[in-house]
């Protein structure tokens, strides 16, 4: 079996790849295919675990899911977990390499681009296509050299290329003449189409921009793609994705951390009916109203805990657990919740102790070790079944951990306080189980009304039949090429 490939690049960030690529991996997978997503370079804070204990994108993860197949460090060989405006923590095939200045990682990419080879050649030996997803913009012309994340890649390994402009933005004709404009010949040479995503209203109205593209570029259309309206219903990987989620009158509301990481804890909360999810941005003070106040993870705790109080957000959660409102925090906003985190080594920054918020009786010791693991877990209370995972740096101990509500195994994980207000886990995805879901939000006086897991199924089932109607799949699989075999 030789698989065959297909790239699809964007005119920028945040067109929609993502979810095309999820889209047309369970369009094609109905149609009987054995498909493989895959991402050579990735950037987000909002990583999945594999089963194998690696790290990958979480959109690649939701790829996998739409292809009927587990995660695999494979398909997102390169990721790169921004610490810093100017650093990230660089994780190659599911491991972290360490921690790079984005000046330096330009300059030296090296083994980069062979490791994301030979993931590539790999997962491409027992499928029978592989689609491929960019990352950003092929047209930023001062990232060229080097590239490994679009046309970088898509040369090394002979992809053809398909570009998707995204007309919710303004300007698809622009955006998709003007890349075409300052790439050189030998990208040019590798895109077989285009797509415009995100149309919203009469789609015959673009009719005419449509054809207008493709007498400037030579490139034929491959599909005029409307707004999916359902899309908010797939776990997001950007934090551009974010946003609030109205529902019912138990309000949960999130603080937007500026590192903020593993945020799709937040999903199947946004998906019940009863909760409205409110994220509050820096500049904004806590609503009042709050059943309860979310502290999501972070990829940089002591930085995000000190963003937190710059914002004033401390005192508006204090002032929220005063008034007999509950607090949870997730793995970063867990360790935030404690009496003090100490980083000795500086693996989440300089190296140093400050006081957290103090509203649980634990201690946090950050460490260079980072626990990574699929996890199976009990509620400590009704004995539920929580399937999630752990993705942190630290220990946290303390009193409180008496209280843990969840049980791994024979170890416990989270601490409770005395009053039973505030809790904290190291577990995310624990709200993906319907059961723990459904108790959690009971003691908030909600009833549970959404199961997760089978609707992201069926969402994913509507955008694969979207794209069937407004994408020419026959023509893209005709557009995909033979994988070269590897030199």
């Amino acid at each position: 079996m030789v698989a065959r490939a297909l790239m699809i690049q964007g005119t920028g960030s945040n067109v929609g790849k993502s979810m095309l690529v999820a889209g047309l991996a369970r369009a094609y997978l109905k149609r009987g295919l054995k498909v493989a997503p895959f991402k050579p370079q990735n950037m987000s804070n909002n990583a999945a675990v594999t089963p194998e204990g690696g790290e990958i994108g979480r959109a690649q993860a939701l790829q996998a899911r739409a292809a009927g197949l587990a995660p695999h460090v494979d398909m997102n060989p390169v990721l790169l977990k921004p610490e810093t405006d100017t650093g990230a923590q660089i994780i190659v095939q599911g491991k972290r390499r360490g921690t790079q200045a984005a000046g330096s990682f330009m300059r030296d990419k090296s083994g980069l681009l062979e490791a994301a080879c030979d993931s590539y050649y790999r997962l491409a030996a027992g499928v029978d296509l592989m689609l491929i997803e960019g990352a950003g913009s092929p047209a930023e012309t001062n990232l060229r050299k080097g590239d490994i994340a679009n046309m970088g890649f898509a040369c090394a390994v002979q992809a053809p290329v398909v570009l998707v402009g995204d007309i919710h933005r303004g300007g698809v004709i622009a955006q998709i003449v003007g890349t075409k404009a300052v790439l050189e010949e030998q990208d040019l040479d590798r895109i077989v189409g285009f797509a415009v995503n995100r149309f919203r209203g009469d789609i015959s109205l673009f009719d005419a921009g449509r054809d207008d593209i493709a007498r400037r570029t030579g490139w034929p259309s491959l599909g005029v793609v409307p707004w999916f309206w359902d899309a908010w219903k797939l776990p997001a990987e950007d934090m551009m994705d974010i946003a609030s989620r109205s529902g019912g009158a138990c309000k949960i509301v999130v603080p937007q951390l500026e590192r903020m990481a593993n945020f799709d804890d937040l999903d199947p909360l946004a998906a019940e009916p009863e909760v409205t999810v409110e994220i509050v941005p820096p500049g904004r003070a806590l609503p009042g109203d709050a059943d309860l106040v979310l502290i999501p993870g972070s990829k940089s705790t002591i930085g995000d805990l000190a963003y937190l109080r710059a914002q004033g957000w401390d005192i508006d959660i204090l002032a929220h657990h005063r008034r007999g409102g509950h607090v949870l925090g997730l793995c970063g906003g867990y360790q935030m919740l404690g009496k003090t985190i100490d980083d000795p080594q500086g693996v989440d920054g300089r190296p140093g102790k400050v006081d957290g918020l103090g509203l649980l009786d634990v201690h946090t010791v950050m460490s260079g070790d980072k626990h990574v693991t699929l996890t199976k877990a009990r509620s400590d209370k009704g004995d539920l079944p929580v399937d999630g995972y752990e993705i942190h740096m630290g220990r946290t101990e303390g009193p409180d951990c008496a209280r843990a509500w969840l049980r791994i195994g024979d170890r416990m994980d989270g601490a409770v306080s005395g009053d039973g207000r505030v809790m904290g886990s190291y577990l995310h995805g624990l709200f993906s189980s319907d059961p723990f879901r459904a108790s959690f939000l009971s003691d908030l006086g909600v009833e549970s009304q959404t199961g997760y897991d089978q609707g992201v199924e069926d969402t994913l089932d509507a955008l694969a039949e979207h794209l069937e109607r407004h994408m020419d799949l026959d023509q893209l699989l005709a557009l995909s090429t033979p994988v070269p075999p590897q030199t």
